[in-house]
């Protein structure tokens, strides 16, 4: 039996372009709670207000929304002020993490490996990004995930879509350097300061390409956990996940993206502060891995709910 959390709200749905998505993780959330035994409601962001949420007797709520108004900060900020508790990083850390331009700003300014980059802010940039990065290089949309408006540019001709591709989804378009070798992925539990990395996933795609068609549709992508690396170098790998996590604030859960390049050199792409808990997610393979079930990760998870921003102590006294 879970402990009592409660009346539970599984937020989910949202007005994102990773919308779809959020409609399975949540649904998979709420129905391994139910399971459990707790009181989880699943409420739509993108079809219900504010006014409703407050209205709707929450005692916590758990986020299982993806993308623009629900991982970047905007929806935790309200619960904040709301004074209701909820799972995952705070607005924050949230927020640096969802631009991942901001993240790479972060990464470096800790020494942290992460590819070179340039924003491109119109199409007059385009050729020198190639001059800065080379090719090939990787075109994205910084703040969106799930793989949406990527493009790996392999020749000059291929730039100017790529850019117009995710110029749909974002004013600032992200550049990047393109890292040959493997793609891995280190899901995390726990606070800011304590993380515990969970074993690590390697992703074979089919031809290197793990689109949202590879991620969350087609069954032809493979999935390794715990990866095939030596033990030694996953710890590193684990540890860098660590230390990622804890340099952008995050806590209660997250996932840490890399490539890990020829010369077995691991390389950051970017960090997830509501990853996917869907049936093809990277978070429960991790878990169930060490051990743990998905409806025992999803009552971990729901066990560290909080409001992460505390008033002064002063203002504490006043209220009392």
């Amino acid at each position: 039996m879970s402990r009592n959390f409660g009346r539970v709200g599984v937020l989910y749905g949202g007005r994102s372009a990773e919308r779809e998505v959020s409609l399975m993780s949540g649904r998979g959330v709420h129905e391994a709670l139910r399971g459990a035994g707790v009181d989880a409601h699943l409420f739509d962001t993108g079809t219900h207000t504010l006014t409703d949420l407050l209205n709707a007797g929450f005692d916590r709520v758990f986020i299982a929304l993806h993308g623009r108004y629900g991982e970047d900060g905007t929806l935790q900020g309200m619960l904040e002020l709301m004074g209701l508790p909820y799972t995952g990083s705070g607005p924050m850390a949230s927020s640096l993490s969802m631009d991942k331009i901001m993240t790479k700003k972060v990464w470096l300014h800790e020494g942290l490996p992460t590819p070179a980059y340039a924003v491109l802010t119109g199409e007059e940039g385009l050729e020198r990004a190639v001059a800065q990065l080379g090719l090939p290089l990787i075109v994205k949309p910084p703040h969106e995930g799930s793989t949406l408006g990527v493009t790996k540019v392999t020749d000059l001709s291929q730039l100017r879509e790529a850019y117009r591709l995710a110029a749909r989804y974002d004013a600032d378009v992200l550049a990047e350097q393109f890292i040959q070798g493997r793609e891995l992925t280190v899901p995390l539990l726990g606070a800011r300061r304590g993380a515990r990395a969970l074993p690590v996933v390697e992703i074979v795609a089919p031809e290197g390409n793990y689109d949202y068609e590879h991620k969350y549709v087609s069954d032809d992508t493979r999935y390794l956990c715990p990866a095939p690396l030596d033990d030694e170098l996953a710890g590193r790998i684990q540890r860098l996940a660590e230390r990622a996590y804890e340099a952008l604030g995050c806590e209660g859960w997250g996932r840490a993206d890399f490539m890990l390049d020829d010369q077995g050199r691991p390389w950051l792409l970017e960090m997830n502060t509501s990853p996917g808990m869907t049936s093809h997610s990277l978070v429960p393979m991790g878990a169930k891995a060490a051990g743990m079930s998905y409806a025992e990760l999803c009552l971990a998870i729901l066990e560290e709910a909080s409001c992460k921003v505390q008033a002064p102590a002063a203002s504490r006294k006043e209220e009392m």
